[in-house]
């Protein structure tokens, strides 16, 4: 070929690059000018694109993809190094033996946080209480996180820090279960996703003392996690869930030169807000637009988790004659709700995990198109873990994006013996994660981490979404859900940056694109499935810099 009229600031060769476009599916070499993608082919024709300055990049032969497009990933939450750690630990007495050993290593405390813990490890299926931490923290107050984040779980003295009393069950950050023979507060506080994680939940802890919820504890969760993701080939991250307060956080971390992957933010539009909020939304959304932090989408919540039996269903829980569950607004209220946010031209993100959770978004999507006409909103169903097969099609017929976590339906996390599995009933097992069901049916699906309720990693998505197996192997669950190893991929680029109007900017690897792009380890388009956990980003290129790896 001739020779560029300006040379490449940087070129890669000797690559397998898998472009995730159908115009040009393959090819050896790429050119970069100026942060995006000038040219692609192959190795014999770079040379043309390479002069004295040009950085160039020899990727062995190895595969290369677009940058990993996370649609739905809590960076600013994370994962805490000042918490005990309870991942893993699979009863009560591992749980007691890990606050036990912290508190012996940390006895001046103020505080004793931990995060992560397992619904399944409190015995006899019941949710745990005040009184299984007071044993092992005596006098200084307990904060405890589920590994989902949806719940939180005190001990007595926590309870009198905080506030919560029989007279006072509803704080701020959350809903005090109840013991019905005494009408005490338990110390299990459920709805902390929805109230604990919003603006004035969030200001009440930090007034209270609550280390957890300090600025500078924020900070250091996000800079961690945003390191974890551009190692992961994470090149763009939606953080599903911030209020007005925590854009400051993504500023300092750009100033300070951490935030090497591009944020998508979106606002958590809590029960309450007002005309007035959403205005200051929309100036949020026209402050904050360039291509390294955008933010615009708004999230809801219909249900919770099925976990602690607070997810809507259709049918009632296994071994239940009536529970099935709340939606936290009537349907009629949430379809009008809707209808306004979409005539005003938000996109929304609603949390749905029950398949009557899920019927009720769709609901919704639907009299806001009857109301306001058909527009390209690209409304998201998030999580879509228990969906009946009558709400399948609808996905595709109202524009409506499946945003799924494939880990999260690994027999391990979910299957039978689990908390999941048993809450739903094997009669509904066939509605778990229908990860294939949708995409035959033509939904897009966006697919994503939920970090850090699961695993950051792609790699750990991609398994799981091709094999329905767990990490290490085993027998599979539910594996008629399974796609293939292109099409999960494809989920995690395209799927997604389609889902976040980005599909003309990102997520395929094609000239006058972002050159966001990742050289793998292992080429997991042609290993054995079991082999795909373990890869590892080498190289991650983010707007034609390497910003890890080279």
């Amino acid at each position: 070929m001739a020779i560029a009229a300006h040379p490449a600031h940087l070129v890669l060769r000797n690559a397998r690059i898998h472009t995730v476009d159908p115009v040009l599916p393959e090819a050896q070499a790429m050119a970069v000018v100026d942060g995006r993608i000038a040219w692609l082919g192959s190795d014999k024709d770079a040379q043309g694109w390479t002069g004295p300055d040009t950085r160039v990049i020899d990727a062995g032969g190895k595969l290369v993809l677009p940058g990993f497009i996370d649609a739905h990933n809590h960076v600013r939450l994370g994962s805490d190094d000042a918490c005990v750690q309870l991942s893993g630990a699979r009863t009560l007495d591992e749980i007691h033996a890990r606050i036990h050993a912290w508190r012996t290593a940390h006895p001046d405390a103020e505080w004793i946080e931990a995060e992560a813990f397992d619904y399944s490890a409190i015995p006899g299926g019941r949710m745990p209480a005040a009184g299984d931490l007071d044993q092992v923290t005596g006098d200084v107050p307990a904060f405890v996180l589920s590994y989902d984040v949806h719940t939180a779980w005190v001990n007595t003295a926590a309870m009198r820090r905080l506030g919560i009393d029989r007279d006072h069950i509803r704080p701020p950050f959350g809903e005090a279960a109840i013991d019905p023979a005494t009408g005490e507060p338990t110390g299990f506080i459920t709805d902390f996703a929805v109230k604990g994680l919003s603006r004035d939940g969030h200001r009440a802890l930090q007034k209270l003392g609550l280390p957890w919820a300090s600025p500078d504890r924020q900070y250091g969760r996000l800079t961690k996690s945003l390191d974890d993701a551009i190692g992961f080939g994470i090149t763009t991250v939606v953080e599903p869930q911030n209020s007005l307060d925590d854009l400051a956080l993504f500023e300092r971390a750009r100033a300070e030169g951490r935030l090497r992957s591009r944020i998508v933010a979106a606002l958590f539009h809590p029960r309450g807000t007002t005309a007035s909020d959403l205005d200051d939304f929309a100036a949020a959304a026209r402050r904050y637009a360039d291509d390294r932090l955008r933010v615009g989408p708004l999230k809801l919540y219909i249900d919770d988790v099925v976990e602690p039996r607070t997810a809507a269903l259709l049918e009632p829980y296994a071994g239940c004659r009536h529970h099935r569950g709340d939606t936290f607004y009537p349907p009629e209220e949430f379809a009008s709700l809707l209808t306004r946010l979409d005539a005003r031209g938000f996109q929304c993100f609603v949390h749905a995990t029950g398949d009557r959770g899920i019927r009720t978004v769709l609901d919704a999507v639907e009299h806001a198109r009857d109301a306001n006409g058909p527009r390209d909103a690209r409304h998201q169903v998030v999580h879509v873990e228990c969906l009946d097969p009558d709400d399948t099609p609808r996905f595709a017929a109202l524009g409506v994006v499946a945003c799924m976590q494939p880990r999260h339906s690994a027999p391990e996390v979910a299957g039978p013996g689990k908390d999941w599995a048993e809450n739903i009933g094997a009669d509904r097992w066939h509605k778990a994660w229908p990860l294939r069901s949708l995409h035959t049916a033509g939904a897009v699906l966006a697919l994503s981490s939920d970090w850090n309720v699961a695993e950051m990693d792609p790699m750990v998505g991609i398994y799981t979404a091709v094999t329905r197996r767990p990490l290490g192997g085993g027998e599979p669950w539910m594996p008629q859900e399974t796609i293939s190893v292109e099409d999960a991929v494809h989920g995690y680029t395209m799927g997604s940056a389609y889902a976040n109007f980005l599909e003309y900017e990102r997520g395929s690897l094609t000239v006058g694109k972002a050159a966001d792009f990742v050289v793998l380890s292992r080429d997991i388009l042609r290993a054995a499935p079991e082999d795909i956990p373990g890869t590892v980003a080498e190289t991650v290129v983010v707007a034609g810099l390497v910003e890890h790896g080279g």
